[in-house]
């Protein structure tokens, strides 16, 4: 008795965390990601993006990535495994210059290699740390 117990509780964890994985992936689509923090700056978050903010929408059934660097709009096929992503090289855009940290951004999503989501919150990880937080921005 004790032994099937067991097992079964281990079954219900175990069906519990793979649900938990799939909508964790699930999470990443049908929503605009704003952009709210960026390491590895030199200037202040506010100072590198002072009128727009990086934005980022992920479309499942075309594996493709949309959005702005702040100044230009940008498109890139993405993967996702478990809870590691990765990003292609970005496609046409519009070719605007704003200052430069646009360019710091699309440098910065060149190195990402994980995510992860919590509280409504986005974070791109580069070797498991956060190097770019996002907040949802539309449902």
């Amino acid at each position: 008795m004790k032994t099937t117990t067991i097992l079964l509780f281990l079954s219900v964890f175990l069906a519990e965390s793979c649900i938990g994985t799939k909508s964790n992936e699930e999470g990443l689509y049908g929503t605009t990601w704003e952009l709210e923090f960026i390491s590895e700056s030199k200037i202040a978050f506010e100072g590198l993006f002072p009128d727009k903010k990086p934005l980022i929408t992920f479309n499942k059934e075309s594996g493709k990535v949309t959005g702005t660097d702040s100044c230009n709009g940008y498109s890139a096929p993405f993967k996702v495994e478990e809870h590691n992503i990765s990003f292609g090289e970005p496609g046409p855009s519009t070719m605007m210059f704003c200052g430069g940290s646009e360019r710091q951004f699309l440098e910065m999503m060149a190195k990402i290699d994980g995510y992860s989501l919590e509280n409504g919150k986005l974070s791109l990880l580069v070797d498991q740390d956060p190097v770019l937080r996002f907040k949802k921005i539309s449902p």
